[in-house]
């Protein structure tokens, strides 16, 4: 019998880890989501002390977040541009300078955060280069599994982000805590540098070009992305089910409130993290390349269907089993990783990531938004409901896209796709 390809051998932890850059990447990804929960935490108690103002505290927790979006939609042709490396590296000494700026108190709070802002606009660029680097250090199926591994670590970091967070800013109140988080970005940037190869940008691999400004590429290959009907199915099918779910959370604090004092909305979003994390861990590492495929449309029919239950308003406990085992079915999005890698063209691979990390963010923002207003006037257990028929309905839509061999059509090929930009100088060395 002949060995198993290795794009459809299963992966291991130890096959993971064993690649040095990877081991690298996973650190820095880790200490980076660190750090950005400990200065949003600081950062909103801070501009509270200032001001006085839980609009502002609010603005400034979600500040860092909210211009990604429109990053992602001028500024995506840079991760393609220019070195994968020499882009991660180079946002985290942004993120250095702009904490430095922010832990000696100079700036008054609207400045901070419009500074917060404009850094944040370049953090879609930092992400998709992350996320296209991650294929070309690790091949076959050991990149779902470290995709896996990366989903897991933002999750574990972020939990632990808030509770090294609140110790923090008890011990040395929020510019102490701003000080140590330019520290992350320092160690972040240098793991980064000198654990990670030097690789030239993909369009530049690619051969060159017509120049272009990186906004109107960034806007044309958009359009060539969401043209393929193959792809256009893929970025939907990883954007809505899922997404459609996060609205749940939007309202999980007032459902908390409605079953009684005694009863905590962070017992219901830890459920929902702790569950995220489990079905990542067992679907990537114990579920056969082949099977996890297969299993994609069921994985995602599983992030509603435990949803409907909230109708009956269950109990806290029970509530919070429900939604750990909804949010179980995000593992889906490890059976499209691959299906979404050889659909897309290598030379837009960076683009192609952020796109999906920008319309993911968009989609879930929108629908924690609609799931707020719905609860102004309706019980917040039937809004948690919806949100689990939402994704229902997303998924059936979306079945063929979801089913391995379902519906496809040809990748673009090289003559319709944009031409890819001349090679850039990058004075990374």
């Amino acid at each position: 019998m002949n060995p198993p390809k290795v794009a459809d051998r299963q992966a291991t932890f130890r096959d993971v880890f064993a690649v040095a850059e990877f081991r690298v990447l996973f650190a820095s990804y880790g200490i980076f989501i660190i750090g950005e929960t400990v200065k949003m935490l600081a950062l909103s108690v801070l501009v509270y002390e200032r001001t006085g103002s839980g609009l502002l505290a609010a603005l400034a927790y979600v500040t860092g977040f909210l211009p990604h979006a429109l990053g992602g939609l001028f500024l995506l042709a840079f991760a393609d541009r220019w070195p994968g490396r020499a882009l991660i590296v180079g946002y985290d000494l942004v993120r250095l300078a702009m904490v430095v700026v922010l832990a000696t108190g100079a700036l008054s709070p609207p400045a901070m955060l419009g500074l917060v802002a404009v850094v944040a606009l370049f953090g879609p660029v930092s992400s998709a280069s992350r996320s296209a680097l991650l294929p070309e250090i690790l091949h076959g199926d050991t990149y779902v599994l470290g995709r896996s591994l990366l989903t897991v670590a933002s999750g574990g970091t972020q939990v632990a982000g808030f509770a090294v967070g609140g110790l923090l800013l008890g011990l040395v109140g929020p510019y102490g805590a701003l000080w140590l988080t330019a520290a992350t970005c320092g160690l972040s940037a240098l793991l980064v540098r000198f654990g990670v190869t030097r690789r030239p940008g993909r369009a530049g691999r690619a051969g060159g070009g017509p120049r272009v400004g990186a906004f109107r590429e960034t806007l044309r290959v958009n359009r060539h992305l969401l043209a393929d009907r193959r792809i256009r199915g893929l970025l939907f099918a990883q954007w809505l089910p899922g997404s459609l779910l996060v609205g749940a959370e939007g309202v999980a604090v007032p459902y908390a409130a409605d079953l009684g004092p005694g009863a905590s909305a962070g017992v219901l979003l830890m459920a929902g993290a702790g569950g995220m994390l489990v079905g990542d861990l067992l679907v990537g590492r114990f579920v056969a390349p082949a099977r996890r495929e297969r299993l994609t449309p069921w994985l995602a029919l599983l992030l509603g269907v435990p949803m409907l239950a909230f109708l009956a308003r269950p109990a806290l406990l029970p509530a919070a089993a429900l939604f750990a085992v909804a949010t179980a079915g995000f593992a889906y999005q490890l059976g499209l990783a691959r299906r979404f890698l050889d659909a897309v063209p290598e030379a837009r691979r960076g683009q192609a990531f952020g796109l999906v990390n920008t319309g993911m963010m968009a989609a879930q923002g929108l629908a924690a938004a609609g799931a707020g207003a719905l609860s102004e006037a309706l019980a917040p257990g039937v809004v948690m409901a919806g949100a689990g028929a939402a994704s229902l309905v997303a998924t059936l839509a979306l079945w063929p896209v979801l089913t391995p061999g379902g519906r496809r059509s040809p990748v673009l090929p090289a003559e319709s796709a944009p031409p890819a930009p001349a090679p850039t100088v990058s004075a990374d060395r």
